[in-house]
């Protein structure tokens, strides 16, 4: 079993590139990420990459056959990974009738099929990369989100278990479910054969992380909101969310809110702290970041708590994300977005 707590220390995400991508497009896939950028990273004192690849990228059609030609790009991250001592955690970030991104559409839980060609991708990815020591993680599925873990349990111990009966080494990363929520490791069924460590994300205060987000309520804030912060000061923000057409629930109690300080990333973690405490499991962080429309100094104070909370629990992190994608370290030309973020966020 990998030592969680000396290894995947302090990475960041590939995202954008074979994941979450505008269009399917290899023009794209062949330019947004190359060997110079994992150098770059390695030269920042990170430790490992999270690659999230949507299925479609590898998935050639329904008929059983895989795609090499997009397998290829993950091969190209693993060798330059290689090149550069970098671990690598493949993120299944899209899977065969499941996106986070679209949940009325999805299909996954409800389709035997469907959980099938989930496992058989899981078997391809096992035998492709047998021969990987632990410079390798499998994560089975970006943030998950279900009613309850009871559907998503079963298919994630059957999974392990087809991908153990090939690599029996291998360590696999089980996410929690409503969007990897700290909240929601306690109901995660234990008790798998073989090398499993439990993941989580961490983008709380919401409010803060999210602001002028445009794919959620947030959107439309007319007010910037700092790090740290008050209720007081956040107030008139959270009357404006009231009263939105695109309605949300602000905290209308105290115990419902959520302190934006250190204390409030505190308080989100505790739940996976807790989770630890009880079980002995290995706990990883997947995801963690501010958005770029945050004002600067505020990013910087909230990324230097979380990184300090984490590493003095001992928890490795990978920050969302390197380029692009609202969060990134560095912009679409590749100069670097802020260099204390990123000193930050490459600490070890």
């Amino acid at each position: 079993m990998i030592d969680f707590r000396n290894r995947y220390q302090a990475g960041v995400n590939l995202g954008g590139w074979i994941s979450q991508y505008g269009e399917f497009d290899h023009d794209h896939f062949e330019r947004f990420v190359d060997e110079s950028d994992t150098a770059r990273i390695a030269d920042w004192g990170m430790d490992h990459v999270r690659l999230p690849v949507d299925y479609p990228v590898l998935d050639g059609d329904t008929s059983g056959a895989f795609d090499d030609r997009g397998f290829g790009y993950v091969d190209d991250c693993l060798r330059w990974c290689d090149r550069h001592d970098l671990d690598v955690v493949l993120d299944l970030h899209e899977a065969p009738g499941y996106s986070f991104n679209d949940l009325e559409s999805n299909r996954l839980f409800d389709e035997p099929a469907l959980r099938d060609r989930f496992v058989d991708l899981w078997r391809e990815f096992a035998r492709r990369y047998e021969s990987a020591g632990d410079e390798v993680v499998f994560e089975l599925l970006n943030e998950v989100v279900e009613p309850t873990s009871e559907r998503w349990n079963a298919l994630a111990h059957r999974t392990v278990n087809a991908i153990h009966e090939i690599d029996p080494d291998r360590c696999v990363l089980v996410g929690s479910n409503k969007y990897n929520s700290p909240d929601e490791l306690a109901n995660l069924e234990l008790g798998f054969e073989g090398p499993v460590a439990y993941t989580f994300h961490l983008y709380d205060p919401f409010l803060f992380t999210h602001q002028h987000a445009s794919w959620t309520p947030l959107g439309d804030l007319s007010g910037d909101i700092e790090y740290p912060t008050d209720r007081a000061a956040v107030e008139p923000l959270l009357e404006e969310l009231a009263a939105a057409e695109d309605e949300v629930d602000p905290p209308t109690e105290e115990s419902e809110w959520t302190p934006i300080d250190r204390s409030g990333v505190e308080a989100a973690v505790e739940p996976a702290v807790e989770f630890r405490a009880e079980t002995g499991a290995a706990l990883y962080c997947g995801e963690y970041g501010a958005i770029d429309q945050a004002p600067a100094r505020s990013r910087v104070r909230w990324c230097d708590d979380v990184v300090d909370i984490l590493s003095e629990l001992g928890i490795g992190r990978a920050c969302w994300s390197y380029k692009e994608m609202n969060f990134g370290l560095v912009d679409g030309d590749g100069d670097v977005t802020d260099d204390d973020v990123v000193d930050i966020v490459s600490r070890t």
